[in-house]
């Protein structure tokens, strides 16, 4: 259980909180918007400022409500003492309003963002993001004395003691000035303040100390006054908290000498009053400064008042003298010694412990242990044997002593020259075969006696012989003849699907394009009469077209057959074969303005939709559709380093 809460985070005032979510937002998300930008651009980029915003502002104040301490899932001493210090009522209302605000900041950026889906402008779309911006921030605002009180808790819960409430606990108390700081000091290493005068001590201290290598924790509370719990103060009331809710050993101090202030009565009183608070608890009453005035120093009616909360048995009379250390260290053992023989005890009556598991287990042990006694009343005396009884100590001077491998290794020349022999415990028939060279035992005969010395030769002869049964087919069977047959089977049948992949894989080929064009660029021959229909059916008129194909048609078949008879070497004939194919292929370029198009309106049509569709580029300042560089109208914000304390809202 979480008994500290020092790594809480720092919570920032409104102002500093607010800074915080807007340079974030405005940090990761630069304003970079034009009007000429399309509305749905417009709307989904400030529709992501209000949202981050709103994400930012959710992520801090979640922070802050899971740092703190849930009053209902915390001790109850840690809860009271949460109470008593900072009052649990105003804790829970500062909490609540964080809590409160994160839900009204989280339906702002819904209704904004619900707003800015119907926008219809730029300036629409910023005007919506501003009136979402600010509300948040005014709501952040609303949040000040929340947020102050908050920082306040987190610093003075970080300087509160760490406390336990299930270890092992001394607790001491008792008026102001009887040495209840004087003690916690004399056992342990904490830094407390002793000062001869009341109420030096106003808060929890802590110390620890080690007894019987077990962590024990004692500690000093501030001191009481004996009047009814409405009147004490948050001082006394820490004392309270901690006597009620700790499982602890008490350890109630007492001043006879009476320089604290108070009479012995009083103090006796005050027990009395606060005995209630003891219940189940280790209680004993610590008299203090016993160099002064000691219990039997007394008048009769003091005495016997003392003896009075003595009488039920429940409380152990201590002293000790902090002045002098007289006492001090048997007082702590003795309340350790109980403490511990007091939760041992209540472990194995509960059945459970803090963690709950160790009763259990101790429990379960128990209940399967059953202890078998013999029937008939028949006394069975434990039986020892007698090499047992004479088993006596050995003595290295005793003549008589059992003969170790060290003593035999001493005998035989010491270590280095001596070897261990392995062999001496064989456990075998006969003795004299422990040193066989080959111990290979079969029967109680030895396998070494019974080698046959033609084994090789009888071998080989049986290896060959095994050889040319088997290649005659002698150990072939009708199944291994079959399984040989559907083997070549599935071979065969293996490599027709392999075959019949590899045919399907190059027809995808085949029929994939790949970098190839969608439309052949191999010449197919075309009948002229085809086109000819297929040009009327479309509506132009195919007469030109008709005759200068059929005269393309001539001239080539004229320039070949005057090329194949004419001279090659006549170079003052005007119209070669070259010249002929350039002039035709002049006549065959068209203008590429007027190919397709049927009138001039078409053609008019054509060119205005050229233009309609390069104005988005060119408005975008963009050499074509696929480019797809956006620059930045304004970078220099992005160059000039932090920025001033100049105005945000042109961003």
């Amino acid at each position: 259980m979480k008994t500290t809460w020092k790594e809480i985070a720092p919570v920032p005032t409104s102002q500093e909180f607010l800074d915080i979510v807007l340079s974030r937002t405005q940090r990761r998300l630069p304003t970079q918007i034009r009007s000429g930008f399309q509305i749905s651009r417009i709307r989904a980029f400030y529709t992501r400022k209000v949202k981050y915003t709103q994400e930012t502002f959710t992520e801090k104040l979640s922070a802050i409500l899971e740092g703190f301490p849930r009053l209902q899932d915390i001790h109850p001493f840690h809860k009271d003492l949460l109470n008593t210090l900072y009052d649990a009522d105003h804790f829970r209302i500062a909490l609540g309003q964080l809590s409160t605000a994160k839900h009204l900041i989280e339906t702002v950026s819904r209704d904004y963002v619900r707003l800015l889906k119907y926008a219809q402008s730029l300036f629409q779309c910023k005007q919506l993001k501003r009136a979402a911006l600010g509300r948040m921030a005014t709501i952040c605002r609303r949040l000040k004395n929340s947020l102050v009180y908050l920082e306040q808790v987190r610093q003075h819960l970080g300087r509160l003691p760490s406390i336990d409430p299930n270890t092992r606990t001394l607790l001491i108390c008792g008026y102001p000035n009887v040495g209840k700081s004087s003690f916690l000091k004399s056992v342990t290493r904490a830094d407390v303040d002793v000062q001869p005068y009341a109420f030096t001590t106003k808060s929890l201290f802590v110390g620890h100390f080690d007894y019987k290598y077990l962590r024990f924790q004692a500690i000093d509370t501030p001191g009481i006054l004996d009047h009814p719990l409405e009147e004490m103060n948050t001082i006394e009331m820490q004392s309270i908290t901690a006597i009620a809710h700790l499982r602890s050993a008490i350890l109630y101090f007492m001043d006879l000498s009476e320089q604290c202030g108070y009479s012995v009565q009083a103090q006796i009183q005050l027990f009395k009053s606060i005995k209630p608070l003891f219940a189940n608890k280790l209680v004993f009453v610590v008299i203090n400064k016993i160099d002064i005035v000691r219990p039997q120093d007394l008048d009769n009616e003091t005495k016997e008042m003392l003896d009075g909360i003595l009488k039920s048995g429940d409380v152990e009379l201590l002293q000790l003298s902090c002045t002098t250390t007289e006492g001090v260290t048997e007082v702590k053992n003795a309340a350790c010694e109980r403490l511990i023989a007091d939760r041992v005890a209540q472990k194995l009556k509960t059945g459970t412990n803090s963690s709950g598991s160790i009763g259990t287990r101790l429990g379960d042990v128990l209940a399967r242990i059953h202890v078998a006694q013999p029937l008939g009343g028949i006394v069975r005396e434990p039986f020892i044997p007698e090499a047992i009884k004479a088993l006596k100590k050995f003595n290295k001077d005793d003549p008589d002593r059992r003969r170790l491998a060290r003593d035999i290794e001493e005998e035989n020349g010491g270590a280095g020259v001596f070897n261990v022999d392995l062999k001496q415990d064989y456990l075998l028939e006969d003795e004299e075969w422990k040193h066989d060279r080959v111990p290979e035992v079969v029967n109680g005969k030895n396998v070494y006696d019974f080698i046959d010395p033609d084994i090789e030769s009888k071998l080989a002869a049986l290896e060959e012989e095994e050889e040319r049964l088997e290649a005659n087919g002698y150990y072939d069977s009708d199944e291994s003849v079959e399984d040989a047959v559907e083997a070549d089977i599935r071979m065969k049948a293996d490599l027709i699907r392999q075959k019949r992949d590899e045919i399907m894989t190059e027809a995808k080929m085949r029929k994939s394009l790949k970098n190839r064009a969608m439309i052949p660029r191999t010449a197919k021959a075309k009948k002229l009469s085809a086109m000819e229909d297929h040009l009327d059916r479309l509506g132009f008129d195919t007469t030109a077209i008709s005759a200068r194909a059929r005269a393309q048609s001539r001239g080539r078949s004229t320039a070949r057959s005057r090329v194949g008879t004419e001279d090659v070497m006549d170079l003052d004939t005007p119209a070669s074969g070259s010249a002929l194919r350039a002039k035709s292929r002049a006549r065959s370029q068209s203008n590429r303005r007027e190919d397709g198009v049927t009138d001039l309106t078409a053609r008019s049509k054509a060119e205005r939709l050229a233009k309609l569709g390069q104005k988005k580029m060119n408005r975008m300042a963009r050499q074509g559709e696929a480019d797809r560089h956006t620059s930045a109208a304004l970078p220099k914000h992005l160059f000039s380093g932090k920025r001033g304390m100049g105005k945000t809202q042109r961003r």
